[in-house]
């Protein structure tokens, strides 16, 4: 259940647009916000002056267009490097759920850049909702759910079906893809068939929720995010462990960034929102 929600709201972006849409869920409107925007350390006194103001403009602009129950929004103005502040104040917080803007760099440019995005998601603990600059974000309404044996596949599918079930008219799209790139691809009551999603469509099933089932195949981040285009998914999602130890999460681990990773693929490439639950790793 998604109870605490953490918008890192930069000023720019397309953050605040996602939380609109997802706040139109009933099911998330019980959920408190935090909408936290992070200063910079400057030199001077004067230039620190100016950004915190600047800063204090953001936050008051980003609270009037959300638009939320005063009783569950609060506003967070801090001082440092961002990506750090992010990280401190989610699990100050115990966040469900962080709302961050990205502008979907690659691995590798990412970690030159010093995205604060990726370091976020390399590092925390809590499920993240990335939303790219240059995406439209829609009303959501189609939920694609990656589906394979994990226990992160099974918490999103969980999440997943929380949503859909109190969205109107919302569907669940229930895709498992097989690395044979031979492989046919099946759709509805064909894909059903297939043991892969049996245990999924069982769980939507009971939950009484819309859903269609898909049986993708090929590399799976490419098919994912092909199959989302294709069936216009306003939301997908996936699960994603924790991507470090606790002990060992004073640097990035540049081996994992630049490794094979599905959630790093999906992130960067998708055309719609990227919802990554996280398990321990």
């Amino acid at each position: 259940m998604i109870e605490k929600i953490l918008l890192a709201d930069s000023g720019t972006g397309q953050s605040e647009a996602m939380l609109k849409a997802l706040m139109e869920i009933p099911v998330i409107q019980r959920a408190f916000v935090t909408v936290l925007h992070v200063v910079p350390a400057q030199v001077s006194a004067n230039a620190m002056t100016e950004k915190w103001e600047e800063g204090g403009k953001v936050l008051a602009k980003a609270i009037q267009s959300l638009n939320l129950d005063s009783d569950h929004v609060a506003a967070v103005l801090r001082q440092g490097e961002p990506k750090d502040v992010v990280c401190k104040v989610a699990e100050e917080l115990n966040t469900d759920l962080i709302i961050m803007g990205s502008r979907g760099l690659k691995r590798l440019v990412s970690i030159l850049e010093n995205s604060v995005s990726q370091y976020v998601f390399q590092l925390s603990s809590s499920p993240m909702l990335l939303v790219k600059d240059d995406i439209y974000v829609r009303k959501i309404n189609k939920v694609m759910v990656a589906i394979d044996r994990s226990a992160a596949s099974k918490q999103s599918l969980t999440l997943a079906l929380s949503l859909v079930r109190d969205i109107k008219g919302g569907q669940l799209l229930l895709v498992h893809v097989d690395s044979d790139a031979k492989k046919a691809e099946k759709t509805g009551a064909d894909a059903e068939k297939e043991p892969s999603l049996a245990a999924a469509v069982s769980e939507a099933k009971k939950a009484g929720v819309a859903y269609r089932s898909i049986l993708g195949s090929g590399k799976a981040g490419e098919a994912l995010c092909r199959l989302a285009e294709d069936n216009k998914a306003d939301l997908l999602m996936l699960g994603s462990p924790e991507r470090r130890p606790s002990i060992a999460k004073g640097l990035p681990d540049l081996d994992r960034l630049l490794g094979t990773s599905l959630s790093d693929y999906v992130r960067v490439y998708a055309n719609c929102p990227v919802l990554l639950t996280r398990t321990a790793a």
